[in-house]
């Protein structure tokens, strides 16, 4: 048996707008569903990556140059109780879509001997961080237990402005 649904009473009124309890009601569903949580764009490139990915699917660049505080984008400390650190711009510079889980990936950051800092942030608002120094400059983010999903990944400097070109390498 079919039945017929009949929205004759959902159409805007004379003035154009829907009634209010339709416009709460999408939002809401925007909100439960994820879809805006964060803007999916990115200042320099994206890598969809699914297992057995090549070298050159797991290479992207960019350059730093923000002054904003990463720790104050995302958080603090990551999953690990690491300080997250470092200036970059507000908007990722990199997504990066992961299809399936990892086991392991390590992503690292060739700033030519600029100290660079990383800051990832995955499904779950799981953050992880990593952060060069004088003597090994790169930025080096090793970890485990990574799920499939879309991740947000900063690259920047310790000191607020600086801006360098680098390469980010991701490998399993």
């Amino acid at each position: 048996m079919v039945t017929k649904l009949r929205f004759s009473r959902l159409k805007p009124p004379s003035g154009g707008r829907s009634p209010r309890w339709i416009r709460l009601l999408v939002l809401g569903a925007v909100q439960l569903t994820g879809v805006g949580a964060f803007a999916q764009t990115a200042n320099f490139g994206s890598a969809t990556l699914a297992p057995g990915f090549s070298a050159d699917a797991g290479t992207l660049r960019g350059q730093t140059g923000g002054s904003s505080s990463l720790p104050g984008i995302v958080a603090n400390r990551d999953k690990d109780g690491n300080l997250c650190l470092g200036f970059g711009s507000s908007t990722p510079d990199h997504l990066i879509t992961l299809q399936g889980n990892f086991s392991a990936l390590t992503l690292q950051v060739n700033s030519n001997r600029a100290v660079s800092t990383l800051v990832v942030q995955g499904p779950g608002n799981v953050v992880r961080c990593a952060s060069g120094n004088n003597r090994a400059p790169n930025a080096t983010l090793s970890g485990t237990d990574w799920a499939g999903g879309t991740y947000r990944v900063w690259v920047g400097s310790n000191v607020s402005g600086e801006q360098f070109n680098y390469t980010l390498t991701i490998r399993e």
